[in-house]
């Protein structure tokens, strides 16, 4: 739904930063238009007057009257406007009389004698109104109220030129002068920053939802493994009361069966110790004796499992440890020809935990090696120091477990051993976790296992 989210908004946004981009290059050309029309206006008033002054006067008062078919008055008049200009932004200056209806005068002299057509703007200055209209060549208008780049724009304004008569002091117009300006070069600016907005824009919401797809990704993560953990915890519930069951069945069973089994031992001791016994009482007595004593054992793991195991915490060597386990397992692995690889080059490794408790974890597991091999392997040990711990490696060039035995090999009670009880790892796990560690087991079938744990150097406060 996130997801979703974040697509929606990264085209709502684009959307928005559309209208948002004409908006403001709209509002710049408007603004632009105005300034050019009210220089245009000031152009105009300028014109007047100039040619007031400097054309109509002076002729009236040399000739009589004007007439622009008259080369010296044409000279005269051409200087003046030029003049009145020089070093504006006027591409164009067309004089228009109203009485002939024609150009009488141009900057550009193949627009002299054209005849004129009466636009709306052209008869408000007749009216003595001063009015302006956007001319576009080759506009180039995008749909939506995007333009191209390059379109001509100028702007054309209607000035009328008012004579005052000095005898009366009537004003009229006689004749109307079109400015035409070049804006292209400001107008073509205000389209590329409208442009550049509306990249800018893009830009910014490509960024703002690549951000969301990273946080929504961050989220993805952090909610799955939140609900991992919550998986897990929920497991180990489950199995903390799965086992809280068992073991209070196998305490109860274990206790029953423990008692008999002490006197069914001694008997058999006893029966074999008597005088008047013979060699086959012997023998049986003694078979009844063995099994009693691999019985006991059976029981005892029962219980070593069943009953919570408390920790009677000192420094301990975790090296000292894991030697002292070699040791008593030498002639087992001499026997089988299996050789250990000690990696801990003489290092220590003091830890705070119950020393009893992690001999018989690591003989568990060390056990478990010697049986995965069938003849000649190795058996590698190796400790490393982590933050705020160790971590134990211990692997074999046994046989493997298969992937789907992988899955049982915590469960009490499984085990694919004729004689085993199955309660090996379950234990091994029970003392790690117990103190503060974890415990995890990877295996291919025909190459070999390794057991990892990690132990923290301190025990935690619960």
């Amino acid at each position: 739904m996130v997801k979703y989210f974040a697509s929606a908004s990264f085209l709502v946004l684009i959307i928005i930063s559309f209208p948002f981009a004409v908006f403001i290059s709209r509002g710049a050309k408007d603004i632009l238009l105005k300034n050019y029309k009210d220089y245009a206006m000031v152009v105009g008033e300028n014109l007047n007057n100039l040619v007031y002054q400097y054309f109509v006067i002076p002729v009236m008062n040399s000739y009589g009257e004007i007439r622009l078919g008259n080369k010296d008055q044409q000279a005269l008049l051409d200087s003046v406007v030029k003049n009145a200009i020089r070093g504006l932004e006027i591409e164009l200056v067309k004089f228009y009389s109203v009485e002939q209806g024609i150009v009488i005068y141009s900057t550009d002299p193949k627009f002299i004698r054209e005849k004129l057509i009466e636009t709306p703007e052209y008869k408000k200055a007749l009216n003595g109104e001063t009015s302006s209209e956007m001319m576009s060549e080759k506009d180039g208008l995008w749909e939506f109220g995007l333009e191209k780049i390059g379109g001509v724009k100028k702007i054309r304004t209607y000035i009328p030129f008012t004579v005052t008569l000095t005898s009366t002091g009537e004003k009229f117009i006689p004749g109307v002068f079109e400015v035409i300006i070049n804006m292209t070069k400001q107008y073509n600016s205000i389209i590329k920053l409208q442009y550049l907005i509306f990249s800018l824009s893009i830009l910014i919401m490509t960024l703002i939802f690549f951000a969301l797809l990273l946080i929504v990704h961050n989220a993805e993560k952090i909610i799955k493994r939140k609900a991992r953990e919550q998986r897990d915890l929920e497991e180990q519930l489950s199995l903390a009361e799965r086992l809280a069951a068992l073991g209070e069945m196998v305490a109860g069973v274990s206790h029953e069966i423990k008692n008999p089994l002490g006197i069914i031992q001694s008997t058999s001791e006893l029966l074999t110790s008597m005088p008047n016994a013979d060699e086959k009482q012997k023998r049986l007595s003694r078979v009844i004796t063995e099994e009693s004593i691999r019985l006991n054992g059976i029981v005892t793991d029962f219980l070593d499992f069943a009953r919570p195991h408390k920790l009677i915490l000192s420094e301990c060597h975790l090296e000292q440890v894991i030697r002292k386990n070699i040791t008593f397992l030498k002639p087992e692995l001499e026997s089988k020809g299996i050789v250990v690889n000690d990696k801990m080059n003489s290092r220590s490794f003091k830890l705070q935990a119950d020393d009893d408790l992690l001999y018989r974890a690591l003989m568990n597991i060390f056990i478990n090696s010697i049986q995965a091999i069938d003849s000649a392997g190795t058996i590698t040990v190796n400790v490393d120091e982590e933050k705020g711990g160790y971590r134990i490696e211990v692997e074999d060039t046994g046989s493997g477990i298969t992937k789907e035995n992988m899955k049982k090999i915590f469960n009490p009670f499984f085990t694919t051993k004729e004689k085993g009880t199955g309660l090996g790892l379950p234990i091994v796990r029970k003392i790690v976790e117990g103190h503060q560690g974890t415990i995890d087991v990877e295996s291919q079938e025909g190459t070999g296992t390794k057991v990892t744990i990690h132990l923290p150097k301190k025990l935690q406060a619960i």
